[in-house]
């Protein structure tokens, strides 16, 4: 692979085959709603940009300890402190140049982050439209940073200078706007918030029962675990916590270590509603984080990272339509 060379007197193994259940999320999930509060730049993302799938290849550690660089390493004796993934896919931001990313030499030495360089999906050869023949992935990341079709991948001293990089998926404040945008002044997004979502519901819905089931998930970045769900009938008013699982009839805790720390959880509440409701679900992750109550207070010009309160709102009889 370019980029990357092996010592000419390495005998050790080569690396192993590992399978993790990874949730890979787009910055820009959830942008629809972030759009109605003000207009945002972006493709109308509603709550399913979002996938889980067990992946199949190489820790990246290992396929670095080959070419001699040690697990847990910050920088390398050249000054090597980020790999860049470069792609063979070529876009016009780039100016007809590859798609390109990187990520902390320190975050891709590391066991625990289990950066995976993938060429299986569900058990199976990756396929054209995700990856193949090889990508890597950046589990608890954005996924713009878990790059697709490999071509090379490098250690370099600086950031990669790429376009997605420095002038893209960065999180502004709502007093930003592209009159006054510095993109130099805030640093690429990398882990993403905690976040849930309801999907047994849509918005504006009409049921036959005043008792419901509201299924839904949530998710966290960094590998943190989902402390609670909390789901409301009343638009936040009032509470309860909703059950929460990986496997079906298996409760799920987020410090067991049997649970998979990079997947979604699904989440689960039984209600009764009025004739009119609008039901609202928030996520808690183990660090303590969670949801913000309105979309107003992190509105940004790209529309990433909506992890507002999610709304639907729900009447009992049948719709005219």
């Amino acid at each position: 692979m370019p980029g990357l060379t092996a010592p000419s007197d390495y005998s050790r193994e080569p690396p192993r085959h590992p399978s993790l259940k990874i949730n890979s999320k787009c910055a820009g999930n959830r942008r629809t709603a972030m759009s109605k509060t003000r207009k945002v730049k972006g493709v109308g993302w509603d709550v399913a940009a979002i996938g889980n799938a067990v992946w199949g290849g190489a820790k990246l550690t290992d396929v670095l300890e080959l070419i001699g660089v040690p697990k847990l390493t910050s920088v390398t004796p050249l000054g090597g402190k980020h790999i860049e993934f470069v792609s063979i896919d070529k876009c016009k931001e780039e100016h007809g140049g590859p798609y390109k990313a990187s990520i902390p030499l320190s975050q891709a030495t590391n066991p625990v982050a289990d950066v995976l360089l993938a060429y299986e999906m569900n058990g199976e050869p990756l396929n054209r439209d995700h990856g193949y023949p090889l990508r890597v992935i950046v589990p608890g990341v954005i996924g713009a940073r878990s790059v697709k079709w490999l071509d090379s991948i490098n250690i370099i001293a600086e950031e990669c200078q790429g376009f997605f990089m420095q002038k893209d998926y960065k999180m502004f404040p709502p007093s930003v706007d592209w009159e006054n945008i510095n993109w130099s002044t805030r640093n690429p997004q990398m882990d993403f918030p905690v976040q849930s979502a309801i999907c047994s519901l849509e918005d504006i819905n009409f049921v036959k029962h005043e008792k419901i089931t509201i299924k839904g998930y949530a998710v966290s970045g960094g590998g943190r675990g989902i402390e609670r769900v909390d789901v409301s009938i009343d638009g936040g008013k009032t509470w309860v916590e909703a059950s929460r699982y990986q496997k079906p009839g298996i409760p799920y805790n987020a410090g067991d270590s049997c649970s998979d720390k990079w997947a979604w959880v699904f989440f689960q509440a039984e209600a009764e509603v009025p004739q009119s409701a609008e039901i609202v679900a928030k996520a808690v992750d183990i660090a303590a984080n969670v949801q913000p109550e309105n979309v107003e207070v992190i509105w940004n010009l790209r529309g990433i990272l909506n992890t507002s309160w999610h709304r639907v709102h729900v009447r009992i009889g049948h719709s005219n339509m």
